[in-house]
């Protein structure tokens, strides 16, 4: 249809690559959304449940480490839990991205603006 037409043709086909893309990275997005990751501290004394976008989604933490005297550990178990919840969340959102990139034909390690 546009042969003719020189790099127009390419363009075109270059525009519809990149609706494609989108559409990808919208469903990409929303799928983030549902996966989950768990990260936990104290050994596993305190989990932190979270989507692959960083939300916080649920907290568990072990009845035994509720001691008074104890309660900045516990503070600092909770904030470590949190943390390696939303490092996983990165990580995880990460290797999707890098699956939906992957047929772009792109550099390795090359950052979207997304």
């Amino acid at each position: 249809m546009l042969k003719g037409l020189g790099g127009l043709g390419d363009m075109a086909k270059m525009m519809k690559a990149a609706q494609g893309f989108q559409e990808k990275m919208a469903q990409l997005q929303e799928d983030l959304g549902s996966m989950t990751v768990v990260g936990e501290s104290g050994a596993g004394l305190v989990r932190a449940t979270a989507t692959a976008k960083g939300e916080l989604t649920g907290l568990e933490i072990d009845p035994s480490i509720f001691v008074a005297s104890e309660k900045e550990v516990v503070e600092d178990l909770i904030l470590a839990a949190i943390k390696d919840a939303q490092s996983k969340a990165s990580e995880r959102a990460k290797e999707e991205m890098g699956k939906l990139t992957e047929g772009l034909g792109l550099p390795p390690g090359m950052k979207l603006p997304f």
